[in-house]
C-alpha cells in the first residue's frame, strides 16, 4: 500500500492573495499558490544539459524557483534556488546582494555535467512587492551570459518508458509526471522548521525528492535528501551500499532551527534498482531524532 503524503503537486489549490498575484506580474513568471506558499518557476529551458553522457530534460533537475510565505508582523519569508551556469554565478550573486537580499548557499547538484551547473540559494524577508522588486534584477541576468560560440555537448537520449507505478510502490510515495521526468517529492513534516513565524514546508524547499528519466532497463535518477545532522551518515551509507553516487552535501538555509543538511545524489542503471537505493536512504529518515551521533 502506498503511503499517503501531502505532495506539493497534490496540495489543494488556494485562491492566490492579491499581493502574490502582483509578484507574478512584476517578475513576468508563472507560478502557483498552494499550502500557503507562492512558488514562482524559473526553469532553464534555454539550456541543454548533458550529465555523464545522458541528455537530460529540464524537469530532471534544472527548474529553478523562488517561493514566498507569510510570517508574523506583515513580513513574508522568501527562499529560492536559482539554476546558473558558471558565468552567471557571480553577476547574479552581486545582483542579489546589491539589492538587499542574502545568498545562503552555492553548490553543484551533478558531476560530469556540460555545461557545468550551479545552484544558488537566496533568502529575504519583507513585503512581497518589495521582495519581487529586489530579486528581479538577479532573475533578469539568467540566460543572458552564456559564452558565445560554446559548443553544445551531444548526449544520448534514452528511449522508452518507466513503470512509474512500480517506482512509487518501491519508494512508498506517489510522484508527478512532467514531460519525460517522473519526480517523487517527500516532505519532512516531522521537522517543524519555522522562520519569522512562517512554516518552512516542502514547497519552501524542505523536502526530499527523486527524479527519474529513461526506461525500466536504462534509467538515471537524481535527487536531494533533507536530513537532520544525526541522519547524514546512515543516509550516505544507504546510498553508497546501493551503488548510487553522492555528489554534494551542504545546507540550503543559514538561520533556521533545527539545522537541516541536504545531500544530492545521482545514479544510472535499471529504474527499479535505482528506486530501491533511494528507498534505502529514505528509510533512514526520522529514525534518529533523539541523538546527535
Amino acid at each position: 500500500m502506498l503511503s499517503i503524503l501531502l505532495l506539493p503537486a497534490a496540495a489543494a489549490a488556494q485562491e492566490m492573495p492579491g499581493d502574490y498575484a502582483g509578484v507574478l506580474k512584476t517578475l513576468n513568471r508563472q507560478g502557483d499558490y498552494k499550502d500557503n506558499v507562492l512558488k514562482v518557476n524559473i526553469p532553464r529551458n534555454d539550456l541543454k544539459v548533458v550529465v555523464d553522457g545522458v541528455a537530460t530534460p529540464t524537469p530532471f533537475g534544472f527548474g529553478g524557483w523562488i517561493a514566498m510565505t507569510k510570517g508574523t508582523g506583515g513580513m513574508d519569508v522568501m527562499m529560492g534556488d536559482l539554476v546558473l551556469t558558471e558565468a552567471e554565478v557571480n553577476p547574479v550573486m552581486s545582483a542579489v546582494l546589491d539589492n538587499g537580499l542574502e545568498v545562503t548557499a552555492l553548490h553543484n547538484h551533478f558531476f560530469l555535467d556540460t555545461p557545468r551547473m550551479f545552484y544558488m540559494h537566496v533568502h529575504g524577508m519583507g513585503r512581497p512587492a518589495d521582495l519581487a522588486t529586489k530579486i528581479q534584477p538577479a532573475l533578469a541576468l539568467i540566460g543572458k551570459s552564456a559564452p558565445a560560440g560554446t559548443p553544445t555537448a551531444q548526449g544520448r537520449a534514452i528511449n522508452g518508458t518507466l513503470d512509474t507505478a512500480q517506482l512509487a510502490k518501491i519508494i512508498g510515495h506517489e510522484g508527478e509526471q512532467t514531460g519525460q521526468v517522473y519526480k517523487i517529492t517527500i516532505g519532512r513534516a516531522d521537522m517543524p522548521v519555522k522562520e519569522m513565524g512562517a512554516a518552512i514546508n516542502a514547497r519552501m524547499g524542505l523536502n526530499t525528492w527523486a527524479a527519474f528519466y529513461g526506461s525500466d532497463a536504462d534509467a538515471v535518477v537524481a535527487g536531494d535528501v533533507a536530513m537532520r545532522e544525526s541522519e547524514v551518515t546512515s543516509v550516505l551509507k544507504a546510498l553508497r551500499a546501493n551503488g548510487i553516487d553522492v555528489v554534494a552535501i551542504h545546507h540550503h538555509m543559514t538561520t533556521t532551527q533545527p539545522t537541516v543538511y541536504f545531500l544530492h545524489y545521482w545514479g544510472k542503471g535499471p529504474a527499479q534498482k535505482l528506486a530501491t537505493g533511494v528507498k534505502a536512504a529514505v528509510d533512514q529518515l526520522g529514525k534518529s531524532a533523539g541523538h546527535t551521533h
